[in-house]
């Protein structure tokens, strides 16, 4: 049908008549109520922004001389950020002359790692970068 006769056959009805793909020969249109399209199309995209998760990053910073009682509680909370779907940053920074030694900090990154393993996995392993070292762990994927 022509354009004219849509656009009448549209406004009898009091709708709009709304070009669906108007590089196609001839222009394919469709008679509805835009706004309340609109309307809906909105209301499915704030739908779907409310089920995702941003998945961020949190850090646990350890020391080379961390004790027990506090590697302990910072393996906790690397649980919980990981429980919560979010990646956990592990990071040791030297000071003085602990760059000397990174053996022992390879030690507590890989003991941290093994404290972790039931609810992450070492995305990036242990690697000194500049007076500090990083590991990335992230959660494992829920069933």
């Amino acid at each position: 049908m022509s354009a004219r006769e849509a656009l009448k056959l549209a406004d009898e009805r009091n709708l709009d008549l709304v070009k669906i793909a108007p590089t196609a020969n001839p222009p394919v249109c469709r008679i509805m109520d835009y706004g309340k399209y609109r309307f809906e199309q909105a209301k499915r995209e704030k739908e779907a922004r409310k089920k995702q998760h941003i998945v961020e990053v949190k850090e646990v910073r350890l020391g080379l001389n961390t004790d027990i009682g506090d590697f302990n509680t910072k393996v906790r909370h690397a649980v919980r950020f990981l429980g919560e779907g979010d990646k956990v940053k592990v990071s040791i920074r030297f000071r003085g002359r602990e760059l000397g030694h990174p053996e022992i900090a390879y030690e507590a990154m890989r003991r941290f790692a093994e404290a972790c393993s039931e609810f992450g996995h070492v995305e990036r392993p242990a690697k000194i970068e500049g007076r500090s070292m990083l590991m990335f762990l992230s959660p494992k994927p829920s069933k």
